[in-house]
């Protein structure tokens, strides 16, 4: 039993786990829901603790330097404090609530190219296990979705997505990093901006909405870039005409750059930041008549996805192996398709 012990701590023979998720995509915020299947080893192993890790590539810029990585955004404890037997096997289901501001990997079944990984890890007297690690895809909250989804009736087509390690400044983020959703313009706006970027900032209470417009130069002084700030409700979203509204923050962002210059990221510079100011700049959580409209649309802002894998990078970096496996497990994927 001594050296089974001893083999067990240098990996040979102890437990091994294997996390199933429950199948479908989850959303922002909603519950992560699935079982975490044991196999006893080689001995009896006292199993001290089951992590869940939600880990992300994401892309960390140091001027011209761009570096990749991973970054662990939330940990949950499903289980542990028990005495798994030798070759005993054991599921254990679990519910764990994912952060407001999980970034989306899909729209409208489609892939986005962003890379989140949910990660087993096991914390087992006197031995190792290097854990176990899958997919995570998240759908759209109704609001990104109907907001999105507007941004595609007006024009405007899905360029790319990524992670970017950092802070939106003026907002309660939360997280290390924000996904940035870029872009190209709708033909009412390409005299103005090569391209949109659109983050979204997810909490209870309502969704920040960040629009970047990266400018052609020469119409304005430079061709530098403009943020605007809108917040909306998760309420009523069915209510609303998405489509007048969204357009209203674009012609607002567009226009209120080019009445009074540049102002940098993070700095909104508007008065009525979060309140409503009459003009859809500040918190546009108010109601139109009419409904929010579906249709060919959709394929126009998914349209020209890649199939494979957005870059991904971090700071505050988790293992390497960590990075590599993320990778490896969708390479695995897209190998079975």
């Amino acid at each position: 039993m001594v050296f089974k012990r001893l083999l067990g701590s240098l990996g040979v023979g102890g437990p091994t786990v294997d996390t199933v998720l429950d199948p479908g995509p989850v959303r922002p915020g909603g519950p992560l829901t699935g079982q975490v299947h044991l196999r006893g080893g080689t001995a009896d192993f006292e199993i001290e603790q089951i992590t869940l890790e939600l880990v992300a590539r994401v892309e960390d810029e140091h001027g011209e330097e761009e570096r990749e990585g991973a970054v662990l955004f939330d940990r949950f404890t499903v289980g542990g404090g028990f005495r798994l037997a030798e070759g005993e096997q054991r599921s254990l289901p679990f519910t764990a609530h994912l952060p407001w501001e999980t970034p989306i990997t899909e729209l409208y079944g489609q892939p986005l190219g962003i890379i989140l990984g949910v990660r087993t890890g096991l914390e087992i007297a006197g031995a190792k296990d290097k854990g176990d690690l899958d997919r995570l895809t998240v759908d759209p909250l109704p609001v990104q979705e109907a907001v999105l989804e507007a941004l595609g009736q007006l024009g405007f087509g899905f360029k790319s997505a990524d992670l970017e390690l950092g802070h939106v400044g003026g907002t309660g983020q939360r997280l290390p990093f924000y996904q940035e959703i870029e872009l190209t313009p709708a033909a009412q706006y390409a005299h103005a901006i090569n391209e949109l970027e659109v983050t979204f900032l997810a909490s209870p209470g309502g969704m920040d909405v960040v629009l970047e417009a990266d400018k052609r130069g020469g119409l304005f002084s430079s061709g530098d870039d403009a943020l605007a700030l809108f917040t909306v409700g998760h309420e009523g979203v069915e209510h609303r005409d998405w489509n007048t509204e969204v357009d209203g923050w674009i012609r607002h962002l567009v226009e209120r750059r080019a009445a009074h210059g540049s102002y940098g990221h993070g700095e909104y510079g508007a008065p009525g930041h979060g309140h409503h100011d009459g003009h859809g700049y500040g918190h546009a959580d108010h109601h139109h008549d009419g409904g929010r409209r579906s249709g060919p649309s959709t394929a126009a802002i998914v349209g020209g996805v890649a199939a494979g894998v957005a870059v991904g990078v971090v700071g505050g970096m988790v293992a390497a192996e960590v990075v590599d496996e993320i990778g490896d497990a969708f390479e695995d994927e897209e190998d079975e398709d």
